[in-house]
């Protein structure tokens, strides 16, 4: 009960502050297995993206964080595993023959949706990383889950780096056309696809 209530918080107060809406451009919010991915600007990216679900779709999608950050102290601990149900991945790679994407396939193999950044840390300029490659392997070893493109706008300047309270500021999330990897497709030009599709998501400005 209390991790639903502090989620609803969550969730209702980033609304509030971001002025946050959902723009399914390429798609419809329907029940259906995905990855989502999107651009990182933010520590409060996944937060605002798993707020713009609607709430049949928020309890089956999984935001996925980095274990170093989330497991620093008890309350982080507690949000991430509680309230967000997150799938925490290993950036430090401790073991050589340990797989940082099983736990992303774990989760989708119980039919979870997940919510993934692929430039792989926070890009606090214009555009768009290079993207990492584990986007490439979970779509060749899961093909049948649709990957759909999401370009947050504005959240990295509604709360920029040092600011206390947000600015009045329109944040918006540009949900795009489902994405799948092709049979002879290189990985390469698979993440430049993918790259590409959400750049076309990306405001003019961008």
């Amino acid at each position: 009960m209390l991790a639903a209530l502090t989620a609803f918080a969550i969730t209702s107060a980033a609304r509030l502050l971001t002025g946050a809406r959902a723009l399914w451009l390429g798609c419809t919010a329907q029940p259906v297995q995905r990855l989502y991915y999107a651009n990182h600007s933010s520590h409060g990216d996944f937060v605002l993206l798993w707020a713009s679900l609607p709430p049949e779709l928020r309890r089956s999608t999984r935001p996925v964080a980095g274990a170093d950050y989330w497991q620093r102290d008890s309350l982080r601990r507690y949000l991430i595993h509680q309230v967000f149900n997150g799938v925490l991945i290993d950036r430090e790679r401790g073991s050589a023959h340990s797989n940082p994407l099983q736990p992303m396939l774990d989760a989708l193999d119980n039919g979870d949706s997940l919510i993934l950044f692929p430039e792989g840390t926070r890009n606090l300029e214009e555009g768009l990383l290079p993207f990492k490659s584990g986007l490439y392997h979970l779509a060749k070893a899961r093909p049948h889950i649709e990957l759909i493109p999401v370009w947050i706008a504005n959240l990295s300047r509604v709360m920029p780096k040092g600011r206390a309270l947000p600015l009045p500021l329109l944040c918006t999330l540009s949900f795009g056309a489902p994405l799948q990897p092709l049979e002879t497709e290189s990985k390469e030009a698979f993440l430049e696809r993918a790259r590409n599709a959400l750049l076309a998501m990306a405001p003019e400005e961008v």
